[in-house]
């Protein structure tokens, strides 16, 4: 995890709606912090890999910017955002009134004071036991047949309160979907997570 010194890379940050796990249909400001070290084959923002591409913003103007809107939700992603000290950031959105909410793979150890930690574990790193023990959601993406076997053994570490959703990689979703929803019909415990905002063709 590197220290917020200079700031953060942020490669984006916009208003929107959250698509996305037990939050979907609400609005959100996204905070998309550039840098990542777990390299999904999938990922659908490969841009946000490399930190240095992206100009550094102080935490001071990451949350003026984020106030500017009427939400009162914030969620910080990546990349993959705990690669980066995210305490101050974190404690500057809660005084301005700001739910702070994450989505992370886990493979960084946790910082910040968070609302809602998304955990989203991928096969490419390892993530931390913390992330079990703190996650209030876990959403899985599901890109082939094998990763419910995966899903499931994720989901039998998390703490009995934590949310469990099955989330279809965008673009196998028309091969996947019917499973995940043959799979959710048949284990009730799990929620299917669809990527809404890209239906609606928006950030």
């Amino acid at each position: 995890m590197t220290k917020e010194t200079n700031g953060l890379p942020v490669m984006e940050a916009f208003y929107t709606i959250q698509g996305e796990g037990h939050f979907s249909g609400n609005s959100a400001y996204f905070i998309r912090l550039g840098g990542c070290d777990v390299g999904c084959v999938w990922c659908d923002v490969k841009d946000s890999w490399d930190a240095s591409q992206w100009p550094k913003q102080s935490v001071d103007e990451i949350v003026s910017n984020a106030k500017e809107y009427p939400t009162r939700l914030a969620v910080v992603t990546g990349g993959e955002p705990l690669m980066y000290d995210l305490a101050k950031l974190t404690h500057e959105l809660k005084v301005q009134g700001l739910q702070t909410n994450i989505e992370t793979s886990g493979a960084h150890p946790l910082s910040g004071d968070w609302n809602w930690i998304c955990f989203s574990p991928k096969k490419f790193m390892k993530p931390r036991d913390e992330f079990y023990r703190m996650a209030d959601e876990l959403k899985v993406v599901v890109y082939n047949k094998s990763d419910f076997e995966w899903a499931e053994e994720h989901a039998a570490r998390v703490n009995p309160d934590c949310l469990l959703y099955l989330q279809p990689e965008w673009d196998k979703q028309e091969v996947i979907l019917p499973q995940i929803i043959d799979y959710v019909k048949d284990n009730p415990q799990w929620k299917i997570s669809l990527q809404t905002h890209k239906f609606m063709n928006i950030p």
